[in-house]
């Protein structure tokens, strides 16, 4: 075989190497873009809508959000506090209270907390949060039986609210009561400058959880 043959024939099979490898990635780009579109797809899905029909359904879907934002919450102060102390669970409080909250938030929903006087300023309530806790506030002046809740339904969006009302707790005045120790207050005001959250008695009003239930509008064609 003379050079001029043996040089066409890498060069015939470098060449056919390339086209392979450029098939294999038009696959995988192909693929890579299949799943794309479905994933976008899913995101843009509509979500269950409310109706009066699965209203209970859903008052029960946000009691359980509720309540694992405050087990998770509560379950990592107490850790925080075990190996640290107070101190150490205003600056835990500080780093994860938002992303548990943010990690709850799927499938239409929205987590959070606020209150009337807050802690940390992204809380701070719109108006139809102010008048739920206002309302709760006084139904627990008023030693009325619990649990407090609050729900509505926008029927024009087909958005859903609820809240539920936070009772002040005998641990929860270490960091919000009227005898906070002055090496926690000095790290309160140093997390959060503009606290409001203190000051609070046992069985008042501290807050609430506050979700909203979104079903996602499909896009236009």
């Amino acid at each position: 075989m003379n050079r001029y043959s043996f040089d066409n024939i890498a060069t015939s099979n470098s060449t056919s190497k390339k086209t392979s490898s450029r098939k294999a990635l038009k696959v995988i780009s192909g693929f890579a873009c299949a799943i794309t579109i479905l994933a976008a797809g899913a995101a843009n899905a509509t979500q269950k809508p409310v109706s009066s029909a699965n209203l209970e359904e859903f008052r029960k879907e946000a009691r359980g959000h509720a309540k694992s934002l405050g087990g998770a919450l509560k379950a990592r102060l107490q850790q925080a506090i075990k190996h640290g102390g107070l101190e150490a669970g205003v600056e835990e409080c500080k780093l994860v209270a938002e992303p548990i909250a943010e990690s709850l938030s799927n499938e239409g929903w929205t987590v959070g907390r606020t209150a009337l006087r807050v802690r940390n300023p992204n809380n701070t309530p719109d108006s139809w949060e102010q008048t739920q806790l206002t309302n709760f506030a006084e139904q627990l002046s008023q030693k009325l039986p619990g649990p407090f809740e609050a729900l509505h339904v926008d029927e024009q969006t087909g958005e859903l609210r609820y809240m539920k009302a936070i009772q002040t707790g005998q641990v929860c005045t270490a960091c919000h009561g009227n005898n906070i120790a002055p090496d926690v207050y000095h790290a309160i005001k140093k997390a959060y400058p503009n606290d409001e959250a203190i000051g609070f008695d046992v069985g008042s009003l501290r807050g609430a959880f506050s979700l909203t239930y979104s079903p996602s509008m499909p896009q236009a064609d």
